[in-house]
């Protein structure tokens, strides 16, 4: 199966975050099954980058068609059969212009070859980029959430402070701020409802199969967890990867390896991100106080 760059694209994002968020070490263990033999250590590329190199390497041969596999199996979505067959329905839009469609029987993938191109729009439901920035928010005070007082103080200002950076265009300060607020929160909601938080698919286990101790939590564990339990939505999540993967670049060499650049327009996403997740926290806490 040879995929066009479109395709490969998607595939990329499905395989870095939007079935799961996978780390540098869990693409490496992912790809490493498709015969590759790397490692993660220091110098490894930004998450994109690798997945995309390694993409381009197997498209067109029968490793492309192994990944899919792989990805979409139904054994990692056992009890989540819908959502398996939501990513199957949106990468079939792009795979329909390579004249090629999943198919899904039971526990069997499969592809079938198509005569002409099946494009149907009304299948598409997550929202594009621009439709996600263009969604508006009420203000949520970081106090109306019932985290420690002082912790809520805390967050509160680092928020006029993200607000102030954007305006100011310093997209760096922006991003870092975003992701370190947004982790505090989730934390301080993991301390206030441990059983929510510990109980679910998405929360990180050590070798023991014991959840780790939240304070040891990523910010991508957080997120993962709260779209578990519907804190926040799909949509949110999905573009949260500019938070999730761009954390670590507050040390500098790890931005230096990458030749990560901020761009006002990934700070655009990492405020929009941080706006939602608050304005969807607030409307869903009734989910996990009981």
């Amino acid at each position: 199966m040879i995929l066009s760059n479109q395709s490969l694209e998607k595939l990329r994002q499905l395989i870095n975050e939007e079935t799961t968020y996978r780390s540098g070490p869990q693409l490496v263990q992912f790809f490493n099954r498709l015969g590759f033999q790397d490692s993660y250590g220091q110098g490894f590329p930004s998450r994109w980058k690798y997945t995309d190199d390694k993409l381009s390497k197997i498209n067109g041969s029968p490793e492309i068609d192994r990944c899919i596999k792989i990805l979409l199996s139904p054994a990692n979505f056992i009890g989540k059969a819908a959502e398996l067959d939501k990513h199957i329905a949106e990468f079939n839009k792009f795979l329909s212009f390579d004249k090629w469609k999943i198919l899904r029987k039971g526990a069997e993938i499969s592809f079938k070859k198509l005569e002409k191109v099946e494009y149907d729009e009304s299948g598409l439901s997550s929202r594009s980029e621009d439709e996600f920035l263009k969604r508006e928010f009420a203000d949520v005070s970081v106090k109306e959430l019932g985290l420690e007082s002082v912790v809520a103080q805390i967050l509160q200002e680092r928020i006029i402070e993200i607000e102030k950076c954007y305006v100011a265009e310093s997209p760096l300060a922006v991003i870092l701020l975003a992701g370190s607020t947004l982790e505090g929160v989730l934390l301080g909601l993991a301390n206030s409802y441990p059983k929510a938080f510990n109980s679910t698919n998405a929360s990180p286990k050590d070798q023991f199969g014991k959840v780790i101790r939240f304070h040891k939590w990523s910010l991508a564990n957080y997120l993962d967890v709260a779209k578990e339990i519907g804190l926040i939505q799909y949509d949110t999540y999905k573009f949260s990867h500019s938070l999730r993967d761009f954390r670590n670049y507050i040390h500098p060499f790890e931005q230096m390896s990458s030749g990560f650049s901020p761009r006002k327009h990934t700070a655009k996403i990492c405020l929009q991100v941080l706006r939602a997740a608050l304005a969807e926290i607030h409307g869903g806490l009734d989910k996990i106080a009981t």
